[in-house]
């Protein structure tokens, strides 16, 4: 599967909404260079990881103690549809179609002169893609933290099992955990992205979390937490049918690892607007689809210690 395509692809039976009594949905057949989008959802989960990332930093940066950058293949993209395409294309031709990094980089709020002086000598953020990782050394060196980022559009709060205590379960040999229907905040994995982001962090030698961003707040956990959870068998996998752009359809092996594991990165202090928006290709056809505008986030004590105990450990290795 191409990149574009992998990292497009959504949830083939993860519904947050269901049509009834409709027998066409017109803009299924939207025709993208030559790409089709089965109906709106892809757009509206890219527009919704791009919205998340941006509060995500935001968030980092206004504790005026942290500089937060967008660092990974996906997070650099341009947020026009056609013109992420080309990106990705671009990518692949530069034979570094397979890069796995992690979405963004934490420094020192002391350290901003160094990287903006690197990003403006390679060009901006969006070209640190087709850079290679060994002509990157000073940007990584001056880095105390890597985020793989992942969203969900849904609120915690409103989850119907969120706030309840995980307690013994037989399908765990009696240790704590859930009902498989419960519905509650997760931090999502991905078995495929877990070899590269292990492998990441062992030659950058940098610690990696995964901060998954819901709609009115976000948490985080350490890769090395994660994957004890997953080796102990407290975390089950999932298997998850997804679906590309393109129309093919795969299936992967996910964990969803309770938020009671993780610590609160942020919190909503305004909500986003919910705007419509639409997409016209070459003939002249509508893709309608909704995206979200504004909002902000606060960045939680929990995740500001995690970044302050990174910097101190990033100082004593120094």
């Amino acid at each position: 599967m191409r990149l574009f395509d992998r990292l497009l692809s959504v949830p083939a039976v993860e519904l947050e909404i269901e049509l009834r009594g409709l027998a066409e949905v017109p803009w299924s057949d939207f025709l993208l260079n030559p790409r089709r989008l089965r109906g709106s959802d892809f757009l509206m989960r890219w527009s919704q990881g791009v919205w998340s990332e941006h509060r995500i930093v935001e968030a980092v940066n206004a504790t005026g103690e942290f500089l937060a950058i967008q660092y990974g293949p996906s997070s650099t993209a341009p947020e026009d549809t056609r013109e992420m395409e080309l990106y990705f294309e671009r990518l692949e031709a530069a034979g570094l179609g397979g890069l796995k990094r992690p979405d963004l980089l934490i420094f020192d709020a002391a350290s901003k002169p160094e990287v903006d002086k690197i990003l403006k000598d390679i060009g901006g953020e969006k070209e640190l893609p087709f850079f290679r990782e060994a002509d990157l050394k000073p940007l990584l060196s001056a880095a105390i933290l890597a985020i793989e980022c992942e969203n969900s559009l849904w609120k915690c709060q409103k989850m119907p099992s969120y706030g309840k205590k995980l307690r013994p379960m037989k399908r765990l040999a009696g240790r704590p955990g859930l009902p498989k229907s419960a519905v509650l905040p997760t931090i999502i994995i991905k078995e495929e992205d877990r070899p590269g982001i292990r492998q990441w962090q062992e030659n950058a030698l940098i610690p990696l979390h995964i901060w998954h961003a819901f709609y009115d707040r976000a948490y985080g956990i350490s890769l090395d937490k994660a994957e004890t959870l997953i080796k102990e068998g407290l975390i089950e996998p999932k298997t998850q049918h997804y679906q590309a752009p393109g129309g093919a359809n795969t299936t992967k092996q996910t964990y969803g690892i309770y938020y009671q594991y993780a610590y609160k990165v942020a919190i909503a202090t305004t909500e986003p607007q919910a705007v419509a928006d639409s997409l016209e290709d070459k003939n002249g056809h509508i893709l309608p689809y909704v995206r979200f505008k504004g909002g902000t986030m606060e960045l939680a004590g929990e995740a500001l210690s995690v970044l302050q105990e990174a910097s101190r450990t990033r100082k004593m290795g120094d």
